[in-house]
C-alpha cells in the first residue's frame, strides 16, 4: 500500500444530524456526463465501490463537476463534516508553501493526480465518513 493511513474521527455521535446527510446536487448534462466518466474510471481503478441499497448510511456528501480550461475534476462538499471532525495533526501544506518550497530546485517532476491522489488508505472506521451522493447512487 502506498500513502499513509487516513483516519477522520468525529467530534459527534449518534445518531448524527440530518446536514451530514446531504442531497447530490443537480448537474447540467455535460457536467453529469463527466462525472459519470470519472466515476467509471474510479470503480475500475478499485479507488470507490458503490454502496449496496441494503447498507446503512448516515454521512453522504455531495459532488460537483469543476471546470477549468475545458477539464473536469470531480469535488466533494465536505464543508458540513469538516466542522465536525478532529483536525488533522499533518494537514496538507498550502500551495503557496509548497510552490516556495521547490522553486529553486532544477527538477520537478508530475504524477497523474487521480491515481497519486488516491493512494492513501482509508480506515474502515472512516470509510462511512466518506460517502458520496452522485444523483442517486452513493459510493465510498
Amino acid at each position: 500500500m502506498f500513502g499513509h493511513e487516513f483516519y477522520i474521527i468525529l467530534n459527534i455521535e449518534r445518531p448524527y444530524p440530518p446536514f451530514l446527510q446531504r442531497p447530490a446536487y443537480p448537474e447540467s448534462p455535460k457536467s453529469r456526463g463527466a462525472l459519470e466518466l470519472h466515476i467509471k474510471e474510479l470503480l475500475e481503478l478499485g479507488v470507490i465501490r458503490k454502496v449496496g441499497h441494503n447498507e446503512e448510511v448516515e454521512i453522504t456528501t455531495p459532488v460537483i463537476v469543476a471546470w477549468n480550461n475545458g477539464k473536469y475534476r470531480m469535488v466533494g462538499d465536505f464543508n458540513a463534516l469538516k466542522n465536525d471532525t478532529v483536525l488533522d495533526r499533518y494537514p496538507i501544506p498550502k500551495s503557496q508553501i509548497s510552490l516556495t518550497q521547490i522553486s529553486k530546485e532544477v527538477y520537478i517532476s508530475t504524477t497523474d493526480a487521480l491515481k497519486g491522489f488516491h493512494q492513501d488508505v482509508v480506515t474502515s472506521r472512516a470509510r462511512k465518513s466518506l460517502k458520496i451522493m452522485v444523483y442517486f447512487k452513493v459510493y465510498e
